[in-house]
C-alpha cells in the first residue's frame, strides 16, 4: 500500500485523533495529490497552517548510511521521513509536540554521542523509544491517575466514569497512532506519570519537555492504559464486561520474593 492509498484509510472522526485531525487531512490532502509525505508537513509549515517546529522533513535518503537518525536530526535539524503511516504519524506529532520531540531527540543524541549506537539502547535510549512510538499524557483528576496507577481497571473506567468528562488523553506516540489506524482491544498506550501536574492542553509540550529529566525517564515512568478502554473512545466499552478480559486489562504484577 503506497502512502496516498494508506492515508485514505485514516478515519479522522476518532476521538483519539481529534486534536491532529485539522493538520492531518490537510497533510494527507496533499499526499493524496501526489506530493512525499515529507513535502506535504513542510507546506503546512511554509504555508502558516501549523506552528514552525525547528526542523524540516525530507526523504528517508537524505539520512547519510552509517550516521545515526537521532544525530543526523540533532545535527541537521531535518527528519528523514518515508513515504508511510509511520511517518506521516511521527511528522505530526513534530507539528503539535515540537519541545517534547526536540527533547526527546537531544537525550538520545547525547547518549548516541557519548556511548554510540551500541546492541542495546540502555535504559534511558530505551525508555525514550517507548514513549516515543507508544507514549500518551493524561490530563485528568486525581482519582483517575490513581487508578491507573494501581490498573484497577473497574474503578478507573467504570466506577469512576462520570469523571472522564474532566479528563483528556492525549497520544504522542506514532506508531501507537499508526496502529490505532485499524483499532484492535490489546492496542495500549503508555501514559507518562509527569513528576509535575500538567494541567491543560496548552501546557503539554513546554510540560512535557521540561518534566522529562534524564534519571526520571531512565526508571520508564509510564503506566499502561489499553487505549479502546477509555470512556467514549468505542462502543464496545458501554458493555462493563469489556473490561472483564484479563489479557487485556491485567492486574499489578505481584512483586518477586
Amino acid at each position: 500500500m503506497n502512502g496516498a492509498q494508506a492515508l485514505a484509510t485514516i478515519d479522522w472522526q476518532r476521538p483519539w485523533l481529534a486534536p491532529l485531525a485539522l493538520l492531518g487531512q490537510g497533510a494527507a490532502q496533499h499526499v493524496q495529490a501526489g506530493a512525499s509525505v515529507a513535502d506535504a508537513l513542510n507546506l503546512l509549515i511554509e504555508a502558516g497552517k501549523a506552528p514552525d517546529p525547528g526542523v524540516r522533513f525530507v526523504p528517508q535518503a537524505a539520512l547519510p548510511p552509517g550516521m545515526a537518525y537521532e544525530q543526523f536530526i540533532c545535527a541537521e535539524s531535518r527528519v528523514p521521513t518515508r513515504d508511510n503511516l509511520h511517518d506521516f504519524f511521527n511528522g505530526l506529532v513534530w507539528l503539535h509536540y515540537p519541545a517534547t520531540k526536540r527533547r526527546f531527540n537531544r537525550l538520545q543524541a547525547q547518549v548516541i554521542a557519548a556511548e554510540g549506537v551500541g546492541a542495546r539502547r540502555g535504559p534511558l535510549r530505551d525508555a525514550l523509544t517507548l514513549f516515543d512510538e507508544n507514549g500518551a499524557v493524561l490530563l485528568a483528576p486525581p482519582e483517575l491517575h490513581a487508578a491507573l496507577a494501581a490498573r484497577q481497571w473497574r474503578s478507573l473506567c467504570v466506577e469512576l466514569r462520570p469523571l472522564w468528562r474532566q479528563a483528556r488523553l492525549l497520544l504522542l506516540g506514532h506508531a501507537l497512532l499508526e496502529k490505532l489506524v485499524l483499532p484492535r482491544k490489546p492496542i495500549t498506550a503508555h501514559v507518562y506519570k509527569a513528576q509535575v501536574a500538567i494541567d491543560c492542553v496548552v501546557n503539554v509540550d513546554h510540560g512535557l519537555a521540561t518534566d522529562m529529566a534524564p534519571e526520571w525517564l531512565a526508571a520508564k515512568p509510564f503506566c499502561p492504559l489499553p487505549v479502546l478502554g477509555v470512556p467514549g473512545w468505542w462502543p464496545e466499552n458501554e458493555n462493563f464486561c469489556f473490561y472483564d478480559d484479563s489479557l487485556v486489562f491485567r492486574g499489578v504484577r505481584p512483586m518477586r520474593p
